[in-house]
């Protein structure tokens, strides 16, 4: 070996291009499957598959994750729904896989895809009207001698404050 045959390597290697090192458990690249973008055009949400794992995204942040993103399009649907009714334009758009997914799950319930992710869609409607309409109209609906089932400080025992006779 001659004694300039390490530097001749080492001046090698410098002009060979960086290559990334592999890891064996290294993160596969998230595929987007659904997109929630707003008028600006920009992505306010998205449903992502990273190996086999459905990723949602919102804000830019991972918000969960599930085996199975029909729930989480529901979700996104359901989102835009509310966001148009407020006046605001988004865009909802997803692949043809995920389209592919809904079509075989809504046949199964012998359903049509819209029919499907329609009634799912519906059921985020109906959490949340629960949480403020049913209360206030529990509230109003209450007979007057009666508390409210909200109102824990009304009883309508007599108060200790009222002297006995």
């Amino acid at each position: 070996m001659s004694k300039q045959s390490k530097a001749k390597r080492d001046k090698r290697r410098k002009l060979q291009p960086k290559r990334p090192i592999n890891r064996l458990n290294a993160q596969q690249p998230v595929q987007n499957h659904a997109v929630l973008t707003n008028e600006e055009g920009q992505v306010v949400a998205a449903i992502g598959l990273q190996g086999t794992e459905w990723l949602l995204a919102i804000g830019g942040q991972t918000m969960g994750n599930a085996d199975n993103p029909v729930p989480m399009l529901a979700m996104l649907k359901h989102l835009a729904n509310v966001q148009e009714k407020e006046g605001r334009k988004v865009t909802l758009e997803y692949s043809t896989q995920l389209q592919q997914l809904i079509d075989d799950l809504a046949a199964d319930e012998g359903k049509t895809a819209d029919e499907y992710l329609g009634q799912l869609v519906s059921e985020f409607e109906g959490v949340e009207g629960e949480d403020g309409d049913d209360a206030e109209n529990a509230a109003e609906d209450a007979p007057a001698d009666e508390p409210a089932a909200g109102d824990a400080d009304a009883t309508p025992a007599a108060s200790d404050d009222k002297p006995q006779a």
